[in-house]
């Protein structure tokens, strides 16, 4: 393997050292904080489904299934973002050159065979389930396609994948339709707009130098800085009233979420059409850290509620 750089060579590093260094390397890769708020995301749909099925042990082997199938999806995005990665001066390992794309995608391929097996295993819609996510991954990131370069197929899949993740977390649930399942519907569609306007729009801001070297057509690029700070601040604030419209007049027990989503949305506004965001790349990305801080805060709410 090439993973190890420096002056050290491969036979002085014993080989549990050189896998653990390529695992520690590819989550650092995949972006773990990416990793949990999917992950949570499987969770808040379990804790609406899972009272009803009662099926613990085949639930965790879902949630293990499924996040390896997003630990693939995001370290192929991973290797496939090595230009504009380094524009941007990212500090992720292959961008700084210690993490061979060649070793990654091994792991890729060994994670995405794996969630598959896993989930033939498992059997029910869990199999088309992670099926779909490793195509909408590999669409996004993927030679013909990257779908990545345009904001508006940024989004349609970022929203796709969002409330896949929660469908795979509710997959066992077995009762009919009740209060808790409306309540999934109207939180998976609020949370995945979240993530597909109000995410899209708050990373642009922070990657507009290394997506026009890679040659995407992002509104970042396209538009300009000023505009994406109008859209992110104003699609943040319309998804959290619409939300609190939304669970008022179907009298969902939300109340604490939408407090949550309203004070995040507020948060993210003010973030981003304040000087706190203008400047270099590390203050620019203060608008996508409220946008993360705010999801991790949902859903957290909903599964404790």
């Amino acid at each position: 393997m090439s993973i190890i750089r420096g002056s050290v060579g491969l036979s002085s590093v014993s080989p549990v050292k050189i896998t653990v260094s390529l695992f520690r390397m590819c989550v650092t890769e995949a972006r773990p904080s990416v990793l949990v708020i999917f992950m949570l995301r499987f969770v808040a749909g379990a804790a609406l489904g899972v009272e009803a099925s009662g099926m613990e042990t085949e639930l965790v082997g879902r949630g293990l299934v499924w996040g390896l199938a997003i630990f693939a999806v995001y370290l192929f995005n991973g290797v496939m973002d090595v230009r504009e990665d380094r524009v941007n001066g990212s500090s992720r390992p292959i961008a700084r050159g210690i993490l061979d794309p060649g070793d990654a995608l091994v792991v890729v391929l060994a994670a995405a065979l794996t969630s598959v097996a896993g989930a033939v295993a498992l059997g029910g819609p869990i199999l088309w389930m992670v099926l779909a996510v490793l195509a909408l991954g590999y669409v996004y990131s993927g030679p013909p396609f990257h779908w990545k370069r345009r904001s508006g197929a940024t989004a349609a899949i970022g929203a796709a994948a969002g409330l896949l993740t929660y469908a795979a977390g509710f997959a066992g649930h077995t009762g009919g339709w009740s209060t808790r399942m409306e309540v999934l519907c109207v939180f998976m569609l609020t949370a995945s707009l979240w993530m597909g306007l109000v995410g899209v729009c708050a990373k642009d801001l922070s990657d507009i130098e290394g997506d026009a070297a890679a040659g995407r057509t992002t509104l970042g690029v396209t538009c300009g800085e000023g505009p994406v700070r109008l859209l992110a601040a104003g699609a943040a604030l319309t998804v959290a009233v619409a939300f609190g419209a939304a669970v008022l007049i179907m009298d969902l027990p939300m109340v604490g979420t939408v407090v949550t989503l309203l004070t995040g949305a507020v948060l993210v506004a003010v973030v981003t059409l304040s000087p706190l965001s203008h400047g270099n790349r590390l203050r620019r990305r203060r608008s996508y850290r409220a946008f993360m801080v705010t999801q991790y805060a949902l859903h957290l709410s909903l599964i404790m509620y």
